[in-house]
């Protein structure tokens, strides 16, 4: 093979080599590890891994290529998975001192299947304390920074599966969304986040299971290879009553994700919106949104400057939000007040603060929401919009308190670009378009129709081919060789604090 370092390597490639006996899965494992040893210190991504096992793993998969056997499409690959899911034998602690001591006895899921699609796990990625937060910080493993400035915040609350992606430890990586958790730290990191429509990867252990805000999802440094891993992660499961089952099979086909084709864009009806008429967005980032708008109008036909109606809709996500983390984690507030982080105790402390009639009201209010989308996306195909309201900022900082003097409403308020859509279970994704007026990435969302995940990921990749050579709007690279001779993170001042 060329002389590319193997941990450089996207998913695709990756295994198309392997496959074809060019790249051995023990060679890109080694890599991976090397990766991991040597800038892992300056960012703080990967929390806990096994390279024994890892090195094992590998061998048995080289043995399979060897042999001749059939290679599922993640064959040999190593992945990251979030903190919030489990990998059997590693400690999956949700960022929680309470559960800092926690040790997985069997694989989640979504790991089980990508194991039996060939993936080898590579370890466990940091987030925040139950994922409650853009920042990603806790007081089991201390903060992430971001491998483009690791003075900036990778945010949250995926930040440690963006920040492997971006440091090039890992060709694809496990994240969760319930805000823009996955889709934030992709825009901040400058790699792929997607998040799917409801049911679509089955949440089979989420706690509220009629309420959907929370869905597990992809990432990936292309949107062929976030297509990829979707494609392993899809299955039939009646644990999530959003998972349509029938005759054993869902309505929508994998293969459907991993094999689609370009679409025109100049025959979509476009609409491009700043702020979805709601969202607290920064000057910077409308500007730097706007340079994006005109590079793409050349290959763009309608295109109207728009939004769906998303009156309510901070007030709907604070009070759905409030009683999520409520239901979840009253009892460990109770008996463990002491480890229980801010964000998450300001989110039970706002549910409490709810009466019947608030959680009735936003719950009728989300029912207008979402029949209000359905029949704006009747005249419109796709709505392409910043991903995250500001740039990064220094991890230090909790939470932004302010967007261009003006102050937030919450520590989640900035996040409001990406909730607009998990408030209507529409699938959105963030790809990133070069960088902003500070040097760093950028993300650009596309958001579609409920249940058109395929369409929203083919139209994601006809815009990353056209952004493909750009030096402008092209993916913004990390600088590996700064990150190994970056301080340790963990000797930096506020590293473990809140």
């Amino acid at each position: 093979m060329s002389k590319t370092h193997p941990a450089d390597l996207d998913a695709m490639e990756a295994r198309r080599l392997i496959g074809q006996r060019r790249l051995s899965p023990v060679e890109l494992a080694e890599a991976c590890i090397e990766r991991v040893t040597q800038i892992n210190p300056a960012i703080n991504a990967v929390v806990a891994q096994d390279f024994d096992r890892i090195r094992d793993e590998a061998r048995q998969a080289e043995q399979s290529v060897m042999r001749h056997k059939a290679l599922g499409p993640l064959h040999g690959l190593p992945f990251g998975v979030k903190d919030m899911i489990d990998v059997q034998g590693l400690p999956t602690t949700f960022g929680s001192e309470i559960f800092r001591d926690n040790i997985a006895e069997k694989d989640d899921a979504i790991v089980a299947a990508m194991r039996r699609a060939g993936g080898i796990p590579l370890g466990k990625t940091n987030n925040p304390d139950w994922s409650a937060g853009g920042n990603t910080r806790n007081a089991v493993y201390g903060v992430t920074a971001n491998p483009h400035d690791t003075t900036k915040s990778a945010a949250g609350s995926s930040g440690g599966s963006a920040a492997l992606l971006a440091a090039r430890m890992a060709p694809l990586a496990t994240g969760s969304d319930t805000g823009g958790s996955l889709r934030n730290p992709a825009a901040f990191c400058g790699v792929v986040g997607f998040r799917p429509s409801p049911g679509v990867v089955p949440g089979d252990t989420r706690a509220m299971a009629l309420m959907h805000l929370s869905t597990s999802g992809p990432m990936g440094r292309s949107v062929a290879d976030v297509a990829l891993m979707l494609s392993v992660m899809v299955r039939p499961d009646r644990l999530d009553p959003y998972t349509v089952v029938v005759d054993g099979q869902t309505p929508w086909q994998a293969d459907r994700f991993s094999q689609g084709r370009r679409p025109d864009l100049a025959a979509l009806r476009i609409v491009v919106t700043e702020d979805f008429g709601f969202a607290p967005t920064s000057m910077m980032i409308r500007e730097t949104f706007g340079r994006v708008v005109a590079r793409l109008s050349d290959h763009l036909g309608r295109v109207d400057e728009t939004h769906p109606d998303c009156t309510d809709a901070d007030r709907i996500f604070s009070v759905l939000r409030g009683v999520m983390f409520l239901g979840m984690h009253h009892t460990l507030l109770q008996t463990h007040p002491d480890k229980i982080g801010p964000n998450v105790r300001a989110n039970i402390e706002e549910g409490l603060s709810y009466g019947p009639l608030d959680i009735a009201d936003a719950l009728v209010k989300q029912g207008r929401f979402y029949r209000d989308w359905q029949r704006f996306f009747e005249d419109h195909d796709y709505v392409l919009c910043p991903a995250v309201t500001i740039s990064p900022r220094d991890w230090h900082e909790l939470y932004p308190t302010e967007i261009d003097g003006q102050p937030t409403k919450n520590y989640y308020h900035w996040l409001a670009m990406a909730y607009a859509s998990t408030l209507a279970g529409h699938p959105s994704i963030t790809i990133p378009v070069g960088r902003d007026a500070l040097g760093m990435p950028f993300g650009l969302q596309i958001v579609g129709r409920r249940h058109d995940d395929a369409g929203v990921l083919q139209v994601a990749a006809a815009i990353e081919e056209i952004f493909a050579d750009d030096l402008i709007f092209g993916v913004p690279i990390v600088d590996v060789q700064t990150l190994k001779t970056a301080p340790k993170l963990a000797d930096c001042e506020g590293f473990m604090g809140f």
